[in-house]
């Protein structure tokens, strides 16, 4: 008699814990579902701009066709619904390629570079690009967590009988080109220079910062002039500041 409630109560357990594995794998699934939706509506907000952004430029640069209907053909084929995340990303990077292309012809011509329309719209896909590696990240974190359950003990016996399969990454290729993006800095509207360009890393992009509006990338510790005084080493320093080397 006590070895049936042995084995009963083996039974409860393992049938809690079967319960438990399979509720935090559906959970799981729904997470990285909800990720992929996020990143969705993030890539319709950046294909929604594209359209303006390429109007804006034909007005200055009309006879760089070949150009424009080249980033307008990417946005047709990314908005084509892909069936995948990786497919999903292979056309989300030719756009990006021909952005940097159009953004690249952009450069040749300053009342472009200082036009509002043109620099409101870059401001805009510089923030929609970054809300989507920031989508990205958090996705492919999900994807990593659910694939590890999938594939290990005793979760994969769950997961196989619950049908909940692998997720994929949403990763671009590594030769997805970098869109510059123009800083929006002190004088780059109606001011006697031109915008400063700093690299936008694209969603998936393999490595590089992201540039903020406004920010000033790169920037470095101001070294001091050649030739400016330097401080008499027999006089007491001012305080916080330290004694030149040799």
């Amino acid at each position: 008699m006590i070895i049936v409630w042995i084995l009963l109560g083996l039974v409860v357990l393992l049938a809690v814990v079967g319960v438990v594995m399979y509720n935090g794998l559906i959970g799981l699934r729904n997470k990285v579902e909800e990720g992929w939706r996020q990143i969705d509506v993030e890539l319709k907000r950046r294909h929604d701009l594209i359209p303006n952004l390429v109007e804006t430029v034909k007005g200055y640069a009309s006879h760089e066709r070949g150009t424009l209907e080249e980033v307008m053909q990417a946005r047709s084929a990314a908005m084509s619904g892909a069936s995948t995340p990786a497919a999903a990303a292979q056309a989300e990077g030719q756009l990006s390629q021909a952005l940097g292309r159009l953004m690249a012809v952009a450069e040749a011509y300053p009342d472009l570079k200082a036009n509002q329309n043109f620099l409101a719209l870059q401001q805009e896909l510089t923030s929609t690009e970054d809300r989507i590696a920031s989508s990205r990240r958090y996705y492919n974190a999900l994807v990593r967590e659910l694939n590890t359950k999938v594939e290990s003990v005793p979760s994969n016996i769950v997961a196989n009988m619950a049908g909940v399969k692998r997720a994929e990454y949403f990763e671009a290729p590594a030769t997805e080109a970098v869109v510059p993006n123009v800083s929006f800095g002190g004088d780059a509207v109606g001011g006697s220079g031109s915008p400063a360009v700093a690299p936008s890393t694209q969603p998936g992009a393999v490595g590089g910062p992201s540039t903020q509006p406004g920010a000033a990338p790169g920037a470095l510790p101001q070294a001091q002039a050649p030739g400016a005084a330097q401080p008499d080493p027999t006089t007491d320093s001012a305080p916080g500041q330290g004694t030149p080397n040799a």
